[in-house]
């Protein structure tokens, strides 16, 4: 899970967006009503669909396990619990069919003193405050009870297919620095920086750029000839110094 940016809405859409939720409050805003409300809101849904998709990580991925084709439009806060949200764009992400249906659901734990939700929400803050990623397991360790939740509710460490996969696409990164470098040419050198934006598991990559903050802990972990591959990717003009 890496942070996103969330676009504004066209007026149009936002407009559309707000006199739908109206049509809930006025209807009763209970689940049957929300739910039913956005199966008929074919047009819309559409619209936000082709937003999501180009605000996701790499081509497309879920934006909680960064793995599988973001395929669904997620409520983040359920409609089960928040029927007047089921058209907030702010409640909108994108997600696999499998953290949607299979894992989410309608899970929204939330903090029982305060009751904020306690899922880390990708649009409103950085996950990797309440996550830590350990390149060399593909493990997800939480730093805070909202990582610890964030984990559990996607099966970040339960589902082999992603451990493995974030473990096999560190190898990946490093394959891909190493051609960077090598490359012979600007336009083979941009074919391979492409190649690292639109991974799977876009949180390795934002990892392994982050690295950089402790030199000694980057050389122990990539090793210097990764290393100063990874210095000169991020030396050039494209975005990865950021």
């Amino acid at each position: 899970m890496i942070p996103l940016q969330r676009p504004p809405l066209q007026a149009r859409l936002a407009a559309e967006l707000a006199r739908a939720t109206d049509r809930i409050r006025a209807d009763g805003p209970d689940t049957a009503t929300g739910r039913a409300a956005w199966r008929r809101a074919v047009r819309p849904k559409a619209q936000l669909r082709l937003m999501l998709r180009q605000m996701a990580p790499g081509l497309e991925r879920c934006m909680y396990c960064g793995d599988n084709l973001g395929t669904d439009i997620d409520h983040f806060e359920p409609i089960a619990q928040a029927p007047l949200r089921t058209f907030d764009w702010q409640n909108h992400l994108l997600a696999c069919a499998h953290c949607n249906s299979n894992r989410k659901r309608d899970l929204f734990p939330r903090d029982p003193a305060t009751g904020d939700g306690l899922l880390v929400d990708p649009c409103r803050e950085d996950p990797a405050d309440h996550l830590r990623l350990y390149l060399d397991s593909g493990a997800y360790d939480p730093l805070t009870v909202r990582g610890e939740a964030t984990i559990e509710v996607f099966g970040l460490n339960e589902r082999p297919e992603l451990v493995r996969g974030r473990r096999m696409m560190f190898a990946v990164v490093k394959a891909l620095l190493l051609a960077h470098r090598a490359a012979g040419t600007p336009a083979e050198a941009a074919e391979y920086a492409a190649a690292l934006r639109e991974i799977h598991h876009a949180d390795v990559l934002r990892t392994v750029l982050a690295l950089r903050r402790s030199r000694p802990l980057a050389h122990a972990v990539l090793g210097p000839e990764v290393l100063a591959a990874l210095e000169q990717l991020v030396s050039r003009p494209g975005g990865f110094g950021g």
